[in-house]
């Protein structure tokens, strides 16, 4: 794949370690759906009620005669086009959300599966019937024309159908995905499964990492990596080594994206430590959320209003969405207003989660290695995780609370809060010392106890700042909009 413009100017960025950010590129190449004027004057304009409708619509015809019309109503407006003519250009340029997709009903759903025979209480049962009916409703296939004239939608082709979020969310997402495929394989729908893992192999295949979602103006951000977890799952239950083993490559990719991109060295006591944060150095306001970043950056305190400023505002919150915690009081402690979402700083946090996925997928790795008979990759992963190990040994645990912290590195400190995250690695199986099961055990009995006494709680969110408000998924529990089954909790 040729080198792009901006991505050269990434490169030479990146490379000349400039802090300024006056000139990230964008998260995709379309001057509709990721950048530009177009989508500037239509989501400032808040003509619907979710900056995400526009985004999701399709084109009508290609996107340079699209933007040649929209100039032509800019210099007829003189830059300030009404919004009753801009609504009657989306009319005639743009489809409506969701006519590139058919509904698709799974060929390996059953009335029957299992696990529903083996629950006893009625309630419940009739319950988890209601659930595994939902599969039917939420799966999703593209239209050929999506493969045929890919620059005319949002939408990023797959090839095999796939089962989405519902709601506003007609594209499916990448962690979203590990829940769903496990709750398809207790459904015995182990073929739907493989169909979505294809497409999250596909997408690797052609973009080198898994986007956030299935999105162009989701290309630059990924989202908690967790790929290799539903290969295992999946394999587990299929026994499918065959698939295993045409993808283990392309499964060694994607850790190769979080290895490249993601990384960060932390020194402490004149020993230097990789671990991995997230990360998106890609400019402009989120598109699926454009009024909203926009706005935000526009209420920067007084000597923040540079446009080197709002850059770094808005890709910490990219990276605030690729963590899957968007938004939480995680990503503000230790800024300069932690009541702030403007405070955001998702890059300058080494988090705990995250590390504890990397390091089980490098477990998982070396296994996937082994099974296959290919002894070399398998100690290469074993290694990585053993020097990741190391690494969250010395930067992330506190031997004396019994507990990882994420690692905060422009103070040079951990974040002592208390997130589920603490206790990933537990989930994962990332501890080489037994003994931190029990000291685990005691911080969260302290911690419920200093709950029921009222004095732990999750940061609450600023009501001075109105026009974010809505941001605060957070505002109840610190656990925001992760999954009701995460390894957080199940931890």
């Amino acid at each position: 794949m040729p080198v792009r413009t901006w991505e050269l100017s990434l490169l030479l960025l990146l490379e000349l370690g400039l802090g300024s950010q006056e000139a990230l590129p964008p998260p995709c190449e379309s001057q509709i759906y990721c950048h530009g004027e177009l989508l500037h004057q239509v989501q400032m304009a808040k003509l619907y009620q979710d900056d995400k409708q526009f985004v999701d619509m399709p084109l009508c015809s290609a996107p340079d005669q699209v933007i040649q019309r929209f100039n032509e109503l800019v210099s007829t407006h003189n830059h300030s086009i009404p919004q009753q003519q801009l609504q009657l250009f989306l009319k005639e340029h743009f489809q409506a959300v969701g006519q590139e997709l058919e509904s698709w009903t799974p060929e390996d759903w059953k009335d029957s599966p299992r696990f529903l025979q083996k629950i006893l209480d009625p309630k419940l049962r009739a319950w988890a019937g209601q659930l595994h009916q939902l599969w039917k409703k939420l799966g999703k296939k593209v239209k050929p024309e999506v493969l045929l004239h890919p620059e005319q939608f949002s939408l990023i082709y797959s090839q095999h159908p796939f089962i989405v979020p519902g709601g506003r969310f007609l594209e499916f997402y990448y962690w979203d995905s590990y829940w769903v495929m496990e709750g398809l394989l207790l459904s015995e729908m182990s073929e739907t499964v493989k169909g979505m893992l294809q497409n999250f192999l596909d997408l690797v295949q052609t973009y080198g990492h898994v986007p956030n979602g299935a999105r162009v103006y989701y290309l630059q951000r990924s989202q908690p990596p967790l790929l290799t977890l539903m290969m295992n799952h999946y394999v587990t239950h299929t026994n499918d080594t065959a698939f295993l083993r045409d993808n283990i490559g392309t499964l060694a990719l994607e850790l190769d994206f979080w290895a490249e991109n993601r990384n960060i060295s932390v020194s402490l006591r004149g020993k230097s430590y990789i671990l991995n944060r997230y990360h998106v150095p890609y400019g402009g306001p989120r598109p699926e959320s454009y009024s909203k970043d926009a706005e935000l950056a526009d209420i920067l305190p007084e000597g923040e209003q540079q446009q080197g400023d709002r850059e770094t505002l808005w890709a910490e919150l990219k990276a605030g969405a690729e963590s899957g915690w968007d938004f939480s009081s995680r990503w503000l402690i230790g800024g300069p207003n932690p009541d702030l979402l403007s405070s955001i700083r998702t890059s300058k946090l080494v988090p705990v989660d995250l590390n504890a996925f990397l390091c089980q997928a490098e477990d998982l790795m070396s296994n996937f290695y082994t099974t296959l008979g290919n002894d070399s990759q398998a100690m290469k992963y074993r290694n990585l995780r053993e020097q990741r190990l190391a690494a969250m040994r010395a930067i992330l645990w506190d031997e004396e609370k019994g507990a990882w912290f994420d690692y905060d590195l422009e103070n040079g400190k951990k974040n002592q809060e208390f997130y589920p995250s603490n206790l990933a690695p537990l989930w994962a199986d990332c501890f080489s010392d037994l003994g931190v099961i029990d000291k685990a055990l005691k911080y969260l009995e302290v911690r419920w106890a200093e709950r029921q006494a009222g004095t732990l709680g999750p940061r609450p969110p600023t009501l001075s700042q109105t026009v974010n408000k809505d941001y605060w998924q957070v505002a109840a529990t610190p656990s925001c909009s992760l999954p009701p089954t995460n390894p957080h909790v199940l931890a």
